[in-house]
This record gives C-alpha cells, structure tokens and sequence, in this order.
C-alpha cells in the first residue's frame, strides 16, 4: 500500500498545476465553453441539429474587443463539441451567434468587431433585400441564433456554458373552406408587417428610426384535406386549402406585428376589381393565446421559445371570415365570432 501510494504522489505532482517546475511547460490556461439551445418548448438541446455555423466574439471584463472565434465545420453537430480558448488570465465576457458566418446567412454584424471595439458597439442586421427577392424561395431567414456569457479563466480551462436563444420564426398560414370546395393560394397576397430587423448587442430589438419590413411568403400552395358532402348532393366536393409559409425575425411583445392577407384582383370572385383585405390581424396577441396555463411563463418567454406557429382560417360560402383556429404543436385555440 506504500509503494501504491508512492507512485499516485508521484503522478499527482507532476499533472498538477500549483507546483512549479522550470523543466516543464506551463499548463494550459483559458476556458472550454459548451453552446447548447434548450430555449425552445421542448426544453432539449437542439444545438447540434440546428446551429450550422458559429461566431464568438471576446470581450475583456471591461467590455473592450479581444478576439473572435469562427466554426463552421461539422464538429457543431457534436454534442461533446467544446470551444477550448487559451486566454491571458482574467474574466471574460463571450457573445456567440449561430448563422452568421454560413453561405446562406441573411443577418450580418454591421460593423465587424476589431481592437478598440466595445461590447456595446455590436449590431446585427438583418438582409432586407433578401425579404424581397424575387425567387419566393430566397425570403426564408437562415436561422439565427445568439448567446452570451461572461466567465473567469482557469489552468486546465474553465468550463461554462453558452445557452443561445432562436431569433427566427416561421409562420405557416392555413386558408379553409367551411363548407368544403378549394381555396386558391394564387388568389391571396400574403404579409407580416413589423419593426425587428436591427439587434442590439443586448439582442433586444432597435426600432427608433427604422424602417417597418414587410414579410411575404418563400412559400405557398394547396392542398388537399379530404372530401365533404353538402346538402342533398350525392357528390363529394374534395376540401383543398391553401397554405403559404412566411419567415421573420425575432417577435417581441413590445413591437405590434400585424398579419394581413388580401383578396387579390384577379380573383374571380372579387367583384369590384380591389384589393380585398379578409384579414388584418396583431400577430402578437394571437399567437399568445396559444401559451398553455401549463407553461409557467411570460410573454416574451414563449415568444422566444417558439418558433414554429400554424395559423387556420376558416372561410364561409359567403366570402366572409367565420373563426380563427391557431394550432401550435398540439395546442389549439378556437376563436369564434372574429371581427377581422
């Protein structure tokens, strides 16, 4: 038992950090940091599935710029990945985004970090242009995603854990018949109008001065749902929907989105010739009616948290509006009696 416990010593003193010894080299120092996103309604991290490019940005306790840090390899879909960082001794404040630095980003930083940068300079903006390409399929957000910590260095790396939170939404609009029979997409302009394209380095959203986006969908369609018999007609009449998908940016409960969906002219069915609006609805508050009592949480906390919404209208032989059914996941609101 003395031999063992001679030979642990041994091993013990020379993996250790706290005794010097002038013939070995100085242990590592700096910090290993996890990225994981469970801010999401499954509370599961989802990082390795869904971040394809990272960028970290350093700042000292002081706020001033210090280094940046660029993945975009396939180690992000690791769930053992850690960003292992030899730093000089002190405390730290990191800020990482996911989306940036891909090919298919649509956010930016506005001005790239660089020595004598503050924290407090980060902007990231987002493409507008890509809102309005031409090709419906080029208006969908790459996702976006953003982080921070601050942490203290160690010898043998401090460990600590950046938890990233999901900027980008994508909302799909569903278009019914009541009484069964199709409803063209082609008949319908589709938009989200809101003020959420300029992050902050806190990520809260800058809205001062700039200017309202317009989202419209990368996406529509039909589909069909299954057959319904009306009346005394012997015939089933099949139920196709129409469905268009919009991608936005970051939703916050103090910002008043608006969902408008317009009967455009050369529908058939639209008398005078005009843009019809059918509806002209706050996102915002329709949405949280989705937020089960289940969910302890507030506003922008679910907002945050979900990022995948389904919206379905329900449309009456007469051309009018009848209810809102909003399905997230498998929570269902029903809202009879709209004005919309």
């Amino acid at each position: 038992m003395g031999a063992a416990f001679c030979v642990a010593s041994i091993g013990l003193a020379f993996s250790s950090c706290e005794r010097i010894y002038e013939d070995l080299d100085p242990c590592p120092h700096g910090v290993s940091l996890r990225f994981i996103y469970d801010y999401n309604m499954e509370y599961a991290n989802a990082f390795p599935k869904q971040v394809d490019c990272l960028t970290l940005y350093i700042y000292d306790d002081k706020g001033n710029y210090v280094d940046t840090k660029t993945v975009t390899g396939t180690e992000l879909q690791d769930e053992n990945y850690r960003m292992k960082l030899d730093l000089e001794k002190g405390n730290y404040h990191f800020v990482a985004y996911g989306g940036l630095a891909c090919d298919e980003k649509t956010f930016s930083v506005i001005q790239e970090p660089a020595s004598g940068s503050k924290y407090t300079d980060l902007r990231v903006e987002m493409d507008k242009s890509r809102v309005t390409a031409t090709v419906p399929k080029d208006r969908k957000l790459h996702d976006m995603f953003w982080g921070e910590l601050s942490l203290a260095t160690a010898d043998l790396y401090s460990e600590g854990t950046v938890e990233m939170m999901k900027n980008t939404n994508n909302i799909r609009i569903v278009l019914q018949q009541l009484e069964g029979g199709t409803v063209n997409a082609d008949d319908f302009d589709f938009e989200i109008t809101d003020n959420n394209s300029l992050f902050n380095y806190d990520n809260d959203l800058l809205t001062g001065g700039i200017p309202t986006v317009t989202y419209t969908p990368w996406t529509k369609g039909q589909a069909q749902t299954g057959v319904t018999h009306t009346g005394s007609q012997a015939t089933p009449i099949p139920v196709e929907v129409a469905y268009a998908e919009l991608s936005t940016s970051r939703l916050m409960k103090k910002n008043n989105p608006h969902l408008v969906v317009k009967r455009r002219k050369e529908d058939k069915s639209n008398k005078d010739g005009k843009d019809d609006v059918v509806i002209n609805i706050p996102l915002n508050e329709y949405l949280l009616l989705t937020c089960s009592e289940y969910y302890k949480m507030g506003d922008q906390e679910y907002l945050d948290r979900e990022s995948r919404w389904t919206l379905f209208f329900f449309l009456q032989e007469n051309g009018n509006w009848w209810n809102v059914k909003i399905v997230v996941n498998d929570w269902v609101v029903r809202i009879n009696d709209v004005e919309l």
